[in-house]
């Protein structure tokens, strides 16, 4: 009985073995197969379609025209208030829409909308496609409130549009790579130089000048101390590394499982485009740009020139990056909902804040922004829709034990595929093992009985 429970066990252990032979090789060939390649991604025509748009307007004027984004099929799009205008917009090859308000009658509502009095949960921003501003308010913004807004907005014309919205606005504090605080956990969001030493920069509401922050919840590996920030009005601060250098891979944003996106520059985002955020949180979301300039009334304050996108977030997103095709577009301020089902988050505009602080992003050659496309280039190469975070590169930074260790573990990755397959082969041969030496003791026993 005994030696039959043996061969039993045996048995049992060998096919084990062989079964997780058999889906640690599944698992890594899954890995693989999902893995992205890891070479420069087609640029899309966004950034010079912005840029033959936001041309057009500033040769136009705003009392002519009311904004210009981009179109499904990767043209720009002008609103223009008259057939002349319309006219001028086609010849340089783009699309005309005539609408009712010019921009200075929308930038006039949003001004009216700003003296009446604050009301926290809601946020503005001018949409272009439809010519109007969207006044949205929270579920905490009660209904004597949401009256007397509705009268400021009866009062200025049908230019503004009301609109309850689920879910309540509020900063995300709680991104590529955590950073941490005694004020909570926020992101990093890019890495920019002064010329003399580097920064993390980040949103402002993440923390006050002074605050220190850790790489880790045990406060054992400080990164730096926030040294200015500026919050509300606006939203962005200035981290400085201890040592004062960020390291290598600092023009790196992380999006996940060991990879990056390796940022080349900085430049305004346009309505219409696709973007994508990364957070430490949610990891890598993307969706549409839907508004520039955008005011939130958060608890903490207003924010104003903010913009609004449909890319999710959630707590401990806060600061983190906003980019296309490789390109700085944004930090991660706030917004509603959460990222199962959907809403609205409101990104600081990078340029504005590069020259505030009079800093810009490392590997950006003596720049602050990125040279703008030709307005000249082709408008219909790739639709925005079919736009890539950027060329995809490693991440770097942290100890290699724990980098190894988070690419082992990495569902998404190999290396669990791996793991079954090593842990299945050493199965395989230490069961095989162990009967070899079962049979050698056997005959020992039986040879020394024969002879003895």
């Amino acid at each position: 009985m005994r030696h039959a429970r043996r061969r039993i066990v045996r048995r049992a252990t060998r096919l084990a073995a062989v079964g997780g032979v058999i889906l640690g090789g599944v698992m890594v060939t899954q890995a693989v197969a999902s893995e992205p390649p890891q070479a420069d991604l087609t640029f899309s025509s966004a950034r010079a379609a912005g840029t033959t748009g936001s041309d057009l307007v500033t040769e136009l004027g705003t009392d002519r025209t009311a904004g210009s984004w981009i179109a499904a099929d990767g043209k720009p799009v002008v609103a223009v208030t008259d057939a002349q205008a319309a006219a001028e917009v086609e010849k340089a090859g783009a699309r005309a829409k005539v609408v009712d308000h010019s921009m200075n009658d929308l930038k006039s509502a949003t001004q009216t909308l700003r003296s009446a009095p604050r009301v926290a949960g809601t946020a503005w921003a001018v949409d272009y496609t439809k010519n109007e501003v969207v006044v949205q308010a929270d579920s905490t913004v009660s209904a004597a409130d949401w009256a007397k807004l509705s009268e400021v907005a009866k009062s200025i014309g049908g230019s503004v549009r009301m609109e309850r919205s689920q879910g309540t606005f509020t900063t995300r504090i709680n991104a590529a790579q955590p950073i941490l605080s005694t004020g909570g956990r926020c992101s990093a969001g890019f890495n920019v130089t002064n010329g003399s030493a580097d920064f993390i920069l980040t949103a402002g509401h993440c923390g006050p000048n002074g605050s220190v922050w850790f790489a880790d919840a045990g406060a054992s590996q400080e990164i730096g101390k926030t040294i200015t920030d500026s919050f509300p009005i606006n939203d962005y601060s200035l981290v400085q590394y201890n040592g004062g250098s960020a390291g290598d891979g600092a023009d790196v944003v992380a999006i996940g499982n060991g990879r990056g996106v390796r940022i080349t520059g900085v430049a305004d985002a346009t309505v219409g485009q696709k973007v994508f955020r990364s957070g430490s949180t949610t990891g890598l979301r993307d969706g549409k740009v839907t508004g520039l300039n955008a005011t939130v009334n958060y608890p903490e304050g207003t924010v104003s020139g903010l913009i609004e996108t449909t890319v999710c977030a959630e707590a401990g997103d806060s600061g983190g990056p906003l980019f296309s095709e490789g390109i700085a577009l944004g930090i991660t301020s706030g917004g509603n909902g959460d990222c199962k089902t959907g809403g609205t988050t409101f990104f600081q505009p990078v340029t504005k804040a590069l020259t505030a602080l009079n800093v810009r992003l490392i590997g950006q050659a003596g720049q602050a922004t990125a040279p703008a496309p030709s307005a000249t280039a082709p408008q219909s190469a790739v639709a925005p829709g079919e736009a890539q975070p950027g060329s995809v590169a490693p991440v770097t930074g942290g100890s290699a034990g724990e980098a190894l260790l988070e690419r082992l573990t990495d569902p998404e990755n190999v290396g669990p595929g791996l793991l079954i397959v090593g842990g299945s082969l050493i199965a395989l041969v230490a069961t095989r093992w162990f009967r070899v030496e079962q049979d050698r003791r056997n005959y020992r026993r039986s040879y020394s009985a024969t002879w003895s």
